[in-house]
């Protein structure tokens, strides 16, 4: 019985320690290789090299052929050694792999580091690459038109650090801030991975949830001096001083932690990673989570929504695509800057014919930025080198023609753009058009290149002339007519004759094989031939191989000019995305300063309007707030008029202007708005135990004490997961909160069916009432989606009912139930007070423990407001619980026995219709 196996704990960078078996006494050598190699990375999967298989072992192989949906065997079944084993051929790793990483899995690939012929036993392996969601170059994984960031967080004493790199473009990020910026950060760049310290994982998981791909780093990788060691040395600097990040000692943290994780993983030739950049709070409009969700801008929230960069990009490059994204979570507040995008845009708009030819030449260029990134990394193919000259060769007439335009913008990007025509014209001299992928296989170069090279394929390839001269000649000496040379793996060349003519086969000729019909020989011409081809095959592909690394090698020290086109190409790309939409669209160039007032001219919802069904127009409405005599304007009106998109067509329109791009209106002047907020839309966060309602309030306290003097705040709906008197009083003092305080007067539009809210705009001096119009004829409602002043005191929610396909019964009870509500609501409002829940607790307290309310609390009730007008006005709601059966009357009494002796499950359906005649005849009816 062989002995079993030992395990112990291997302590590696990872979030846990592992357990791998030790191999027992029993295993082959080719298994004892295997346990050491996954022993260096046993949190990922190793895809072992074995001939012309990757197979992965154990629990491996357990994971890929669930994963990959491939055949789990066993290797050695019956013996002591016997192990799970399942595999594909090497050359499909192109396609398997990007499953494993997309499925969150770590992949550590090990390749055969020598020649099995050549090798003398067991051949050498080793890890050559280590594969995560957040670092990899393969094109199966990575999306073209979105980045792949790597994110790693260091949680210092006061704030938290990030960093964000995209290894596939050489983009290099680092900020400081809260935990809340932070937090903003991640859903606005979505990393594929995230990295933090062991023992911040649980403060991690409690800080930003649980969903993210994360991985655990021991503790001594985030000390300061060794970040800023690894970062020095990578740059070849003396200090971070010429990155201005030098102060940013938890980011620069952040930033270490990756470029170990990249040395962890064997990423060590990342030369393209030549600087890191700053992303600043203060240069950013502030965008929270909740309203990057909220206004969907890159994500819908719901499936088969359509968020606004899908209506918006109009990108022909991948790098115009990935910086659009970029643009539109991080809207500028710097007037200049958006002042010369909205410049560029209008100079496009205006000139039909530059912007078409831009277009024309932008289509001709392929992923720079992830070009010459592969370069960099040494991984790039032949075919792909011939896509980055191609995308050079464009490069060069549009720089003429953004020189030539006048622009001052354009002109300036012209500057940026390098064709690099030394590199281009290198590329296409050496490598045929119709190279292949793999280099090992020859043919990737032209011919002249190289004399030896020449004679070399000469020999190897014209051989068909020389071995037809062979056989013919061999057909003349032996009198065979059906002899044919011909080749095979196993024996190479040979000459085959049928069992007719075996007699005639000279004496020296050397039987190979026999076969049912013929036999297959060989000579020592044959052989000697056979040698050379071999031999010249290998030389040539060894030369082919060695010209072109050199070839890579020189497009190496053009990395920087091209990462450089890369930018601008982008820049320019999105520009031209801009003045696109701009001219199908009919969008406005809008009027950005540093005012504080936001008047907005027939606009319209960039999204919505482009949904409409074909001849169907958008409404346009108007919105004008400032600080002086429009702070807040309160909109109320029925469900499905149009007040939440009135709301997030506000917010998208200042976003659209203060990325650069035109807006859907007929006019817009913007003063900057450093911050936009949003409290819209319902929903639970069952996972933390969170109702409708705390999520409401987490998310409107978050905006409330985050206000600053240019916010733009809007809040639809707000109270309604409560009790109506709950409801309308957090509502209220959220509203006279926004008006009073003294250190921002943030604009507001607050959407609401709390039509008592209407009374603020007697009190506060810069609260304006609006409602949606509405058309009623014959008991329906006609939507006009229209905005207008004054308050709506009407909610229709029944006809909406009516309109969503709610029974007729339901529909006609309710219009009862609300008629009779109103008739509660008008005798109780001859009432001075109508006591609430606040009333009641205040009640029971003594004086000197009740509760002074402040005109800025959450829990301010309004039957106590200084405000004696809001109180009538609140305190209007019905107290009475309305009842089916009035005791008074002795018929329904007798209708209400009749009913609490009745047997529903047993009644037959005549039975059933005698009791309800029964019932009628007892109401007094015929």
């Amino acid at each position: 019985m062989a002995a079993p196996k030992k395990e112990f704990v291997i302590k590696s960078v990872g979030p846990d320690h592992f357990t791998v078996p030790i191999p027992a006494v029993t295993e082959t050598p080719l298994m004892k290789q295997y346990y050491q190699l996954k022993q260096q990375h046993p949190g990922a999967v190793l895809l072992f090299r074995v001939g012309d298989f990757y197979e992965t072992f154990g629990e491996d192989a357990v994971t890929a052929s669930r994963i990959l949906d491939i055949t789990l065997t066993k290797r050695g079944a019956g013996s002591s050694s016997e192990v799970a084993l399942a595999g594909f051929p090497h050359h499909s790793l192109d396609n398997y792999l990007p499953k494993l990483v997309r499925a969150g899995q770590r992949v550590a690939i090990c390749d055969q580091l020598e020649n099995p012929k050549e090798a003398k036993g067991l051949v050498k392996r080793g890890i050559t690459e280590l594969i995560t969601p957040g670092v990899s170059m393969h094109d199966n994984v990575l999306e073209r038109r979105s980045n792949n960031y790597l994110a790693a967080i260091h949680f210092g004493k006061t704030e938290a650090g990030i960093s964000f790199l995209d290894i596939s473009t050489g983009e290099f990020l680092a900020a400081q801030g809260t935990l809340d910026y932070l937090g903003k950060l991640l859903q606005n760049f979505s990393p594929a991975e995230i990295l933090f310290c062991k023992k911040s994982r649980g403060e991690f998981e409690q800080t930003f949830g649980p969903d993210y791909c994360t991985y655990a780093l021991d503790e001594w990788v985030f000390g300061a001096d060794y970040a800023h060691d690894i970062l020095t040395r990578h740059f070849r600097t003396t200090s971070l001083k010429g990155f201005g990040v030098d102060n940013l000692k938890e980011g620069v943290i952040a930033a270490g932690c990756i470029m170990h994780y990249l040395a962890e993983t064997k990423h060590t030739d990342i030369q393209h990673i030549a600087s890191l950049g700053r992303l600043e709070e203060d240069k950013y409009v502030w965008l929270d989570r909740f309203t990057v969700r909220n206004l969907e801008l890159v994500h819908a929230q719901h499936p088969g929504g359509v968020p606004l960069i899908d209506v918006l990009d109009q990108t022909l490059t991948p790098m115009g695509a990935r910086l659009l994204r970029k643009w539109i979570v991080l809207p500028l507040k710097e007037v200049s800057q958006i002042q010369r995008r909205l410049d560029t845009v209008a100079a496009l708009v205006a000139d039909e014919e530059l912007l078409a030819d831009l277009t024309q030449h932008l289509r001709q260029i392929n992923d720079l930025e992830r070009l010459i990134s592969k370069v960099a990394v040494r991984r790039v193919n032949p075919r792909e080198l011939l896509q980055l000259a191609r995308a050079l060769e464009a490069v060069a007439p549009m720089r003429e023609r953004l020189a030539a335009s006048g622009v001052k913008a354009l002109v300036k990007l012209a500057d940026q753009l390098n064709p690099c025509a030394t590199l281009r014209q290198e590329i296409f001299a050496k490598i045929k058009p119709d190279a292949p992928i793999l280099t090992n296989q020859g043919g990737v170069l032209h011919g002249g290149i190289d004399t030896e090279l020449d004679e070399l394929r000469a020999l190897a390839f014209s051989g068909k002339d020389y071995l037809l001269q062979l056989q013919m000649r061999e057909q003349r000496n032996t009198g065979i007519s059906s002899l044919k040379v011909a080749y095979n793996r196993v024996f190479g060349y040979y000459l085959e004759v049928t069992n007719s003519h075996k007699d005639k086969v000279p004496a020296e000729w050397i039987r190979k094989q026999t076969l049912v019909n013929a036999e297959r020989y060989v000579t020592e011409e044959l052989k000697t031939y056979e040698e050379k081809i071999l031999n010249a095959e290998e030389k040539l592909f060894v030369i082919e191989q060695r010209i072109y690394n050199d070839l890579v090698l020189a497009a190496l020290d053009f990395v920087p000019q091209i990462q450089q086109n890369a930018r601008a190409i982008g820049v320019m790309d999105c520009l031209a995305s801009f003045a696109l939409t701009a001219r199908q669209q009919r969008y406005v160039q809008p009027v950005v300063n540093d005012g504080t007032v936001l008047d907005i001219r027939a606009g319209r919802h960039p999204v919505i309007e482009r949904q409409l069904p074909p001849g169907e127009s958008y409404i346009p409405n108007d919105i004008c707030l400032d600080q002086n005599d429009q702070q807040i304007v309160v909109i109320t009106g029925p469900n499905m008029a149009g007040k939440s998109a009135l709301l997030r067509q506000t917010a998208l329109i200042v976003l659209l202007a203060q990325i650069g791009s035109f807006v859907p209106a007929d006019a817009a002047t913007v003063g900057i708005i450093d911050k936009i907020f949003t409290r819209v839309g319902a929903s639970d966060n069952l996972s933390k135990g969170e109702s409708t309602f705390m999520v409401e309030m987490t998310e409107t306290a978050s905006i409330l004490n985050n206000l600053s003097d240019r916010s733009l705040v809007l809040m639809d709906e707000i109270g309604r997961g409560t009790s109506t008197y709950d409801g309308i009083s957090i509502a209220w003092a959220i509203v006279e909160h926004l008006h009073n305080n003294p250190k921002a007067k943030a604009k507001t539009l607050f959407a609401t069916h709390y039509h008592e809210l209407n009374q603020l705009a007697d009190d506060c001096p810069r609260v304006r009432n609006y409602n949606v119009a509405v058309k009623e004829a014959d008991g329906r409602i006609l939507f006009l989606r229209k905005l207008q002043p004054g308050g709506s005191e009407h909610s229709f929610g029944i006809h909406v009912a009516r309109l969503a396909g709610m029974p007729t019964s339901v529909v006609l009870r309710a219009n009862e139930i609300m008629h009779h509500l109103e008739v509660e609501r008008a005798s109780a409002g001859a009432e001075d007070s109508v006591p609430t829940e606040f009333d009641d607790v205040l009640a029971g307290l003594p004086a000197e423990k009740a509760p002074t309310p402040t005109p800025n609390s959450l829990t301010h009730s309004v039957t106590h407001s200084p405000k004696p007008r809001a109180t009538a006005a609140v305190a209007t709601a019905p107290r009475a619980q309305l009842s089916i059966f009035e005791p008074s009357d002795p018929a329904l009494e007798r209708i209400r026995e009749l009913l609490q002796h009745l047997d529903v499950n047993t009644l037959t359906p005549i039975e059933a219709l005698m009791k309800l005649n029964e019932l009628k005849l007892t109401l007094g009816k015929d």
